[in-house]
């Protein structure tokens, strides 16, 4: 049976071999990224390249799909690439295990994408993301804060000016006019952050938050890809 019947059902044969044609690239494949790529994965997109520089740790469990105890300490990039081919085992895929920043990221010809996904909970990279991108006039979507929070439900995808509550979103916001980035598509929360004590730096987290953010970037990503 044709694993692809469920979808091509959905969204029909021509909007499915558009996106056989396809090549998108996540940067991050943490809680949000992973899931984000996976169902990329699944929906049946062409190529998918990922970047991640860090290893999976054992505080990855509560929330990323590639974290199992098998995979603690292990470079991200290879475990999801395992994880892809085990799905789609003729994937086009390439991994970056590097950490962007502004000397690496001339190494990446974004024109060659169909659409780029910032998937990084990192300002400097997500700054870097979208001036590059921009200049090589390629779709690109960014996630803004997933950590301390709760509710899945209040997600939403907007133009990073129209944003509000989100921390991270704010100071994007902030540094994208510095810069003198133009607007661009983020997934967001208008979610509080919940209070954790100052001494603990790390955001915190939950099973359903992070990856409902990667959903819903993959499906602005198919559906952008399916209507262009």
């Amino acid at each position: 049976m044709d694993w692809t019947q469920r979808t091509r059902m959905l969204i029909g044969d021509a909007a499915l071999q558009n996106l056989q044609q396809k090549k998108v690239i996540v940067f991050g494949t943490g809680g949000v990224g992973g899931s984000l790529a996976e169902a990329l994965v699944r929906t049946g997109i062409g190529r998918i390249d990922i970047v991640d520089f860090a290893a999976v740790d054992v505080t990855n469990l509560n929330r990323q799909v590639i974290a199992t105890t098998e995979s603690v300490g292990r470079i991200k990039v290879e475990v999801f690439r395992e994880r892809a081919l085990s799905i789609r085992p003729d994937l086009e895929m390439e991994t970056f295990s590097i950490r962007l920043n502004a000397e690496n990221i001339g190494d990446f010809d974004f024109s060659a994408y169909d659409y780029v996904a910032d998937a990084t909970d990192d300002v400097s990279a997500k700054l870097l993301l979208a001036e590059a991108v921009q200049k090589a006039k390629v779709p690109f979507i960014a996630s803004m804060g997933a950590g301390n929070k709760l509710r899945p439900e209040c997600f939403e995808i907007a133009k990073l000016s129209e944003t509000s509550v989100c921390p991270l979103a704010r100071v994007m916001r902030r540094e994208a006019r510095k810069r003198g980035i133009d607007d661009y598509t983020v997934v967001y929360s208008k979610e509080p952050p919940r209070e954790i004590p100052k001494e603990q730096r790390t955001p915190a987290s939950i099973a359903f938050v992070p990856p409902a953010a990667g959903l819903i970037m993959a499906s602005k990503i198919v559906r952008d890809l399916i209507e262009k």
